[in-house]
């Protein structure tokens, strides 16, 4: 009898997990502070001014970062493994003699490819840390990130290529 205890037991307690395992699975893990992004390969850089579409929430200068593993897929027009990194580096524009400087960050945007993880929006994990602290403003990565995302499935839900 004590046998079958346990064994029921072990059985209901495995359940559990499994259940418990696959509800966190495509939940989405918040995406991690990206630690030594300057250092990465700088891929892009964009402004964004007055007139376009975005400019009230991206206006500003865009830095973009790739970490090793999306440097490589990007060089090779391919899809982004896991662990793959990509940042987003909003900054304000500021004039000063007659050019276009960088002045404070607005937000520091980051992508981040665990297809298990964030399943729910295409592999990729999304946050933005306000101005130059660690405070995330992401609520709902599928609203506030993927729904823009979204329509750029042909290239793994990307915007930025690599410049040759």
């Amino acid at each position: 009898m004590k046998r079958l205890i346990l064994i029921v037991s072990t059985a209901v307690l495995f359940g559990v997990l499994t259940v418990l395992e696959l509800a966190a699975e495509g939940s989405g893990k918040p995406v991690p502070y990206p630690e030594g992004y300057r250092g990465w390969t700088h891929v892009k850089s964009m402004i964004i001014q007055a007139g376009h579409p975005l400019y009230d929430s991206f206006g500003g200068i865009h830095h973009i970062y790739a970490n090793g593993k999306a440097l490589k897929a990007m060089k090779s027009n391919s899809p982004y493994p896991d662990g793959s990194v990509l940042v987003f580096d909003l900054l304000e524009v500021k004039m000063e003699s007659s050019a276009m400087t960088e002045g404070l960050r607005k937000v520091l945007g980051v992508m981040r490819k665990d297809a298990k993880a964030y399943r729910e929006t295409g592999g990729w994990g999304f946050e933005g840390f306000k101005a130059d602290t660690r405070e995330r403003v992401v609520k709902d990565m599928k609203k506030d990130c993927f729904a823009c995302h979204e329509p750029q499935r042909e290239t793994d839900f990307t915007f930025s290529r690599f410049r040759r």
